[in-house]
């Protein structure tokens, strides 16, 4: 296996994992994986060529490979339901729970441009605050289930 190919696993591994934890509606992304993995590639190549440190190439390409990924509704979503709604379910209900929220909350979220930086913003707490209550409404209508 060449360089190239072994980068470019390494790249689709580590934005596979960040899909599946953070943005599961895209984790099967096949084309949109392959095409970040190849530009992360292709940029810390080129680092390399233009004599940046390894240090340096790792974090062009990470800029590159993760870029309009830095925040996650579902990781939101997910720390709602963990903090504010853990007591209500088994720990292992947590996740698939908010995976069925995602969809509920997707109107809340159209009210916040949500950047990557959004998590420092001071609206943060309110679309916490939002989305807290739309799930307590949405437990109280139709249950657990």
């Amino acid at each position: 296996m060449n360089t190239k190919q072994r980068d470019l696993s390494y790249y689709a591994l580590r934005i596979q994992e960040l899909l599946n934890t953070s943005f599961p509606g895209r984790a099967w992304d096949i084309k949109f994986i392959n095409q970040r993995s190849s530009r992360a590639a292709n940029a810390y190549e080129d680092a390399f060529r233009a004599g940046n440190s390894v240090s340096q190439c790792d974090h062009i390409a990470n800029c590159v490979l993760f870029e309009g990924l830095h925040f996650s509704k579902f990781d939101i979503l997910f720390q709602v339901v963990c903090n504010e709604f853990d007591t209500r379910m088994a720990d292992e209900e947590l996740r698939p729970f908010a995976l069925k929220m995602l969809p509920v909350c997707e109107l809340v979220f159209t009210n916040y441009e949500l950047t990557d930086d959004f998590t420092y913003s001071i609206e943060f707490n309110l679309l916490y605050t939002e989305l807290t209550g739309t799930i307590a409404i949405w437990i109280e209508e139709n249950g657990l289930q």
